[in-house]
């Protein structure tokens, strides 16, 4: 299948609709969608015919379910992993300052790179089939595509939770987190995207289409979520939930287990961090992040054990959190020089 098969464009009236057209793959990207989908959006920004993008995946079981990492991993692949991530994030930020309503519809599985052609769009829209999730940290990743600014700006601790944890969100808790700005029923898909081809307003049309999900099961774990998820290093975290009553704590400990423990230390203060930060120098410390993060072990480790063998029984490097050093994770923070991410496209 070719770049043009794997994502389409549709001028329908007055909607441009991009959809992830690799369904057995549940629409993971690859670095040639990226190219068409920024080349795309940048015409439809300047089109003056086009009053709304709206992007979905093909298929009944993902929007997007993250960027192919496989390729990530393959032997000598340095020139790749610099050029994927400094367009991924260029693309995000493309949709992040979009000039006009971009409307997200999470139908389906929305993880990694999935969130960030979605949740740094101006409109997401949950539905009955949305699954939320930043499972990072379990293949000795980070938070990344954008992660460091909305996942910090969600209520309370949530953000850190969800980043370190990886917990799985439906429709109702991603209103909750502020991952989502609004449920409707997938019945009514069909409805709203020819609504939005007859150049509807798109937060009118998601308002007349918006329905309650039901209550949010993330609500009851909230106190909780604050006290546990406070801490400024992942060891207070860890004690924390030691402390807390519960089964919630005890499956969060039990996840945070089987996290690469040196990704936690770095997204933890990736997350603090990002408080501060505006969208761009967030995308920029990623950037740093990615280049030497991703070329380590843990995270060829991790694809490895969840991707290619599925043994799910990663080996980490350090083992430990006790064994990861300040030295190891500010190291990753440090600026790349000439190498520092540009939001000037050079491919």
């Amino acid at each position: 299948m070719s770049a043009m098969d794997e994502v389409l464009f549709e001028r329908r009236g007055a909607l441009g609709l991009i959809t992830l057209n690799r369904p057995k793959a549940l629409n993971a990207l690859t670095l040639d969608m990226i190219h068409e989908m920024t080349t795309r959006l940048e015409d439809w920004a300047a089109d003056s015919g086009v009053a709304t993008v709206l992007i979905r995946g093909a298929g009944d079981k993902a929007f997007c379910a993250g960027g192919d990492i496989r390729a990530l991993v393959e032997p000598d692949n340095a020139a790749y992993i610099a050029g994927f991530f400094a367009d991924e994030y260029r693309l995000n930020r493309l949709i992040f300052r979009y000039p006009k309503p971009y409307v997200a519809l999470i139908d389906g599985i929305a993880m990694g790179g999935g969130v960030g052609v979605s949740v740094n769009g101006g409109l997401r829209i949950a539905t009955d089939t949305t699954l939320f999730a930043m499972p990072e940290t379990g293949i000795g990743m980070f938070p990344d595509v954008g992660g460091s600014y909305f996942l910090p700006r969600c209520p309370g601790e949530i953000g850190m939770y969800l980043g370190l944890s990886g917990a799985r969100l439906k429709a109702a808790d991603c209103l909750y987190a502020g991952i989502a700005d609004g449920h409707v029923a997938t019945v009514k898909n069909a409805v709203m995207i020819a609504r939005l081809e007859e150049g509807e307003a798109a937060d009118s049309v998601l308002r007349d289409l918006s329905g309650s999900p039901g209550e949010a099961p993330l609500a009851e774990h909230r106190a909780a979520i604050d006290r546990c998820f406070a801490g400024d290093s992942v060891e207070e975290i860890i004690v924390a939930l030691e402390d807390e009553e519960g089964a919630w704590a005890v499956k969060t400990l039990q996840a945070l287990e089987g996290k690469s423990p040196f990704a936690l230390k770095v997204a933890l203060r990736q997350l603090r961090l990002g408080q501060a930060l505006d969208f761009e120098d967030c995308m920029a410390m990623e950037y740093r992040l990615s280049q030497r993060v991703v070329p380590g072990h843990d995270f060829r480790e991790g694809v490895r054990a969840a991707v290619i063998d599925k043994d799910r029984t990663p080996s980490w490097r350090p083992e430990t959190l006790a064994a990861v050093s300040e030295e190891m994770v500010l190291a990753c923070f440090a600026s790349l020089g000439e190498r520092e991410l540009s939001f000037t496209a050079e491919r």
